[in-house]
C-alpha cells in the first residue's frame, strides 16, 4: 500500500494546474509527499496580486485523473487552509491519509481557485423568524461546520460561484440518457451564490411561519412547495420577461429582509453548479454502473435504492448533507427531493449559447436533481424533469440562489 502511493506521488509535481479568476492569479509551484511518508502532502503556490494588503480567498480542489474524479481538499493546515491569504508564496499541507486513503494514481492534479472582492460564502441568520424586519448577512471565507444542524436550520448558507463556459446535457453513450439532453456549450458571464443545500423544512418555516412537507423533521428538505408557492403565480409567474415576484411568495419575503435578490436557479446555473468541472454522468467523476440500482449515485444521495441505508436518520427523505458534496462543496444535487428552476421546461439549442434563460412559455416549469423516488438513471448531472407551476409534490423542494443586487 504504501509503495504504491510513494510510486504516484513522484508524478505529482509535473501535473498541478494553474487558476485565474478576476484580477487575482495563482500559480502551483510544487505538490510533494513528505519523506518518510507520513500521508502528509505539502503543496506550495504563489498568489499574484496587486493589491499586497488585500486578502484573497483560495479553495483546493484536487482530482484523480485515472477516474475522472474531482474533490475537495478538506484536511488542511498552514497558509490558506481557513480560506484567505495575502499576495506571495504559500505552503499548505493536505492529510491525504485522512480525506482519500485509497488513493493511488500517478495521474493528480491541484487546481487552486481564486478570487477577491467577494467571499467565497454567503450566510443569511433566519434566527429571528417571521416577526424581524430583517435578516442579517455576512459573509465568510470558510464552509459550514456540517457537523452542526446551524447550517441546516437557522442559517442559510450559500457557496460563490464563478462565471465559465460548460458542456451543459449529455454524451449519447450516458448509461440512462433521454433524448431531450442535447449536448451544447454554455457560457455563463455572472458569478452568484448558490444554496450550499437544498432549503430545509426549518428555514422554510423560519421564512414563511408554515411548514407543508408530508415527512416533517427541521433537517430534512422541504417539499410540498409549487413554483407558484415560491415565486407567485402572478408576477412570478412571468420569468423570463422579468425577475418579478408576487408579495405573498417565499422570494418576496426573502428579498424583502435581505435587500438582496434571491430566486430559483436557471436550469443552466444549476447544472453547471452541479457538475463543478465534471463532464461525467455522475459529479464525483463516476459514471452509472446501472440505472436502477448504482453503488456510485449511493454515494452521493438519498434516492430509490438507498432510502434505508441510516444516513442523516431518515427514511424516506434524509438530513441535508448527509451524503458527499461535489467540488465545489454543494450537497444533494442528486436524490433527497427534485428541485425547481426558473425556466419553462423546453428543448435546448443544439449551438453555443450564453447565459440561457429557457423557453418563453410551456406548460411546466424545470425541475433537476432526481428525487426519493427515482433510479439512478433519474439522478443524473444531466437528467431533466418538470410539472405545472401549481404543482406541489412530497419529492420536490429547492434551493435558492443570489445574485448581487435587486434589479
Amino acid at each position: 500500500m504504501k509503495r504504491q502511493c510513494l510510486w504516484a506521488f513522484a508524478l505529482w509535481m509535473c501535473m498541478t494546474a494553474v487558476v485565474v479568476a478576476a484580477e487575482v492569479s495563482v500559480s502551483v509551484e510544487k505538490v510533494q509527499q513528505r519523506w518518510p511518508w507520513n500521508g502528509l502532502v505539502d503543496i506550495d503556490y504563489t498568489v499574484t496580486y496587486d493589491d499586497a494588503n488585500a486578502d484573497v480567498y483560495v479553495g483546493f480542489i484536487g482530482k484523480d485523473g485515472a477516474s475522472n474524479r474531482s474533490f475537495p481538499l478538506k484536511t488542511l493546515e498552514g497558509d490558506g487552509a481557513d480560506g484567505v491569504v495575502k499576495a506571495g508564496t504559500h505552503r499548505v499541507t493536505w492529510d491525504m491519509s485522512a480525506d482519500e486513503p485509497n488513493l493511488h494514481t500517478g495521474d493528480f492534479t491541484v487546481t487552486i481557485q481564486a478570487f477577491t472582492g467577494a467571499y467565497p460564502y454567503m450566510v443569511v441568520d433566519l434566527s429571528g423568524g417571521v416577526d424581524v424586519a430583517r435578516y442579517p448577512v455576512r459573509y465568510s471565507a470558510t464552509p459550514p461546520d456540517v457537523t452542526q444542524d446551524t447550517c441546516r436550520t437557522t442559517e442559510l448558507w450559500l457557496r460563490l460561484i464563478f462565471p465559465g463556459t460548460f458542456m451543459m446535457g449529455s454524451p449519447e453513450e450516458e448509461l440512462g440518457r433521454n433524448t431531450d439532453e442535447t449536448l451544447h456549450q454554455v457560457t455563463l458571464t455572472k458569478p452568484y451564490y448558490i444554496g450550499v443545500f437544498e432549503v430545509t423544512q426549518k428555514q422554510y418555516q423560519l421564512v414563511m411561519g408554515t411548514n407543508p412537507s408530508r415527512y416533517k423533521g427541521d433537517t430534512r428538505p422541504v417539499e410540498q412547495v409549487s413554483y407558484n408557492t415560491l415565486r407567485g403565480s402572478v408576477n412570478g409567474a412571468s420569468w423570463p420577461v422579468s425577475n418579478q415576484v408576487d408579495e405573498d411568495s417565499f422570494f418576496y419575503v426573502l428579498r424583502a429582509k435581505t435587500s438582496l435578490l434571491f430566486d430559483l436557479p436557471t436550469e443552466a446555473q444549476w447544472e453547471y453548479a452541479c457538475r463543478a468541472g465534471t463532464t461525467t454522468a455522475l459529479n464525483s467523476g463516476k459514471n452509472l454502473t446501472a440505472t436502477g440500482e448504482c453503488p456510485n449515485m449511493a454515494e452521493l444521495g438519498r434516492y430509490s435504492y438507498n432510502t434505508s441505508d441510516g444516513k442523516g436518520g431518515y427514511s424516506p427523505h434524509t438530513k441535508v448533507g448527509s451524503y458527499l458534496p461535489n467540488a465545489w462543496g454543494l450537497y444533494d444535487m442528486y436524490g433527497n427531493v427534485w428541485e425547481w428552476c426558473l425556466d419553462w421546461l423546453a428543448n435546448y439549442s443544439s449551438s453555443t449559447v450564453t447565459d440561457p434563460k429557457g423557453g418563453t412559455s410551456r406548460s411546466s416549469r424545470m425541475t433537476r436533481g432526481g428525487g426519493i423516488f427515482h433510479n439512478a438513471g433519474n439522478c443524473r448531472s444531466a437528467q431533466r424533469g418538470g410539472t405545472g407551476s401549481g404543482g406541489s409534490y412530497n419529492d420536490t423542494g429547492f434551493r435558492v440562489v443570489c445574485l448581487p443586487a435587486v434589479q
